[in-house]
């Protein structure tokens, strides 16, 4: 990988009640790479985003963004640099209107006027749902918004989990469509995809991950012929 890190994860360890989630877990995410984080349901893989993202502390090893330790710092505090997730099972306040909850990425960027224009562009079903509680809208609606907020926000490294669970597969492609375009403006992204192929198209480094240890990182192409995938995903 190229030195230029943004984001470097150094022997990560994370425990829940004494059980360890993560065992010594180390990764980088290249200025303006996509990286895919991969492995079966219990890997490991949520648990290295939140934890990223501040949002489990961890307990052991280290977490730089730009060069700065953010291992123990607040979410908040995390978000503030311009690392933002998007989580799995959508990632919105369902119980304020579309319009209220778009107005966040205002908050973070201090621009309001153009972000309801910005973000039907991007997504048209929102437009006529502006003023609808977020909550009522259709999964697939709630998963455009969260990724709407997200990309409106202007963050240098977006953490997404899942972000096609549960959806069909003409919303998951318009979903990708979005994520491509934003790798292609040059944010760096870390994804957790269920899709393994497609995350595979849209990455530039993969890791995977079995039972909280990384047992393979390379390019996609390599990952396909070595083997790893279908050992660890039977992909």
């Amino acid at each position: 990988m190229p030195p230029e890190a943004l984001l470097v994860v150094d022997q990560l360890s994370v425990s829940y009640g004494g059980l360890r989630a993560l065992s010594g877990v180390s990764l980088l995410v290249p200025e303006g790479a996509v990286v895919a984080l991969l492995g079966a349901n219990g890997a490991g893989k949520t648990t290295t985003l939140r934890a990223i993202s501040g949002l489990v502390k961890p307990s052991g090893g280290s977490i730089e963004l730009a060069g700065q330790r953010i291992d123990g710092r607040k979410a908040s505090h995390i978000a503030r640099l311009g690392l933002l997730q998007v989580p799995e099972g959508r990632g919105i306040f369902p119980s304020l209107t579309v319009r209220a909850n778009l107005s966040m990425a205002g908050y973070v960027t201090g621009r309001r006027a153009d972000i309801e224009d910005e973000a039907v562009a991007r997504f048209p079903a929102l437009g006529s749902r502006l003023d609808q509680m977020a909550g009522t809208l259709s999964g697939g609606e709630q998963q455009m918004l969260a990724l709407a907020r997200a990309l409106l926000s202007k963050p240098r490294l977006l953490l997404l989990d899942e972000i096609s669970m549960g959806l069909a597969p003409l919303i998951v492609a318009k979903l990708f469509e979005e994520v491509r375009a934003m790798a292609a403006s040059g944010t760096s992204i870390l994804l957790v995809e269920q899709y393994v192929s497609a995350a595979l198209d849209m990455a530039d480094y993969a890791y995977v991950l079995d039972k909280g240890t990384v047992v393979d990182v390379g390019e996609p192409a390599d990952l396909r012929s070595d083997g790893v995938l279908a050992s660890y995903l039977g992909a």
